[in-house]
């Protein structure tokens, strides 16, 4: 597992490496977006944040999978590692708009959305059946 900071005195950020860790990120919050989906989960343990990325190949080719995770990481390193909460797991699901999408967009709307999952400001999927109404007529 690699490590990088996410600049000079920032907070170190790590990989995920192993499907299992990306499963686990599944159990967490989702935020859904028009650029990505993030899944977060909160590990409490207080370790240091970690990312992976995700692009299917219904994204395109190797080429443009490749080029998307560059970009995304590079947003990780220079702006959004920052914003990351330690203890959290996070796993970015990439779509193909992303590709033209101008750098300073992506890192605004990855900080943003980053920062809402480490706040707690995102809401939790709700799974209650809807209220059904009386028997009595």
């Amino acid at each position: 597992m690699s490590a990088r900071a996410s600049g000079p005195g920032g907070p170190t950020i790590s990989r995920l490496t192993k499907r299992a860790e990306f499963l686990a990120a599944r159990r967490g919050r989702r935020l859904n977006g028009p650029f990505f989906l993030i899944e977060a989960l909160d590990r409490a343990d207080g370790g240091s944040a970690r990312y992976g990325l995700t692009v299917t190949r219904k994204v395109g080719n190797a080429v443009e999978r490749n080029r998307i995770r560059r970009r995304l990481r590079e947003a990780i390193r220079t702006v959004c590692g920052a914003d990351m909460a330690a203890g959290f797991d996070y796993v970015i699901v990439a779509r193909r708009e992303l590709l033209t999408l101008p750098f300073e967009t992506l890192t605004g709307e990855l900080s943003r959305r980053v920062a809402k999952v480490a706040t707690g400001t995102a809401p939790k999927a709700s799974r209650q059946p809807p209220a059904m109404p009386p028997s009595g007529i």
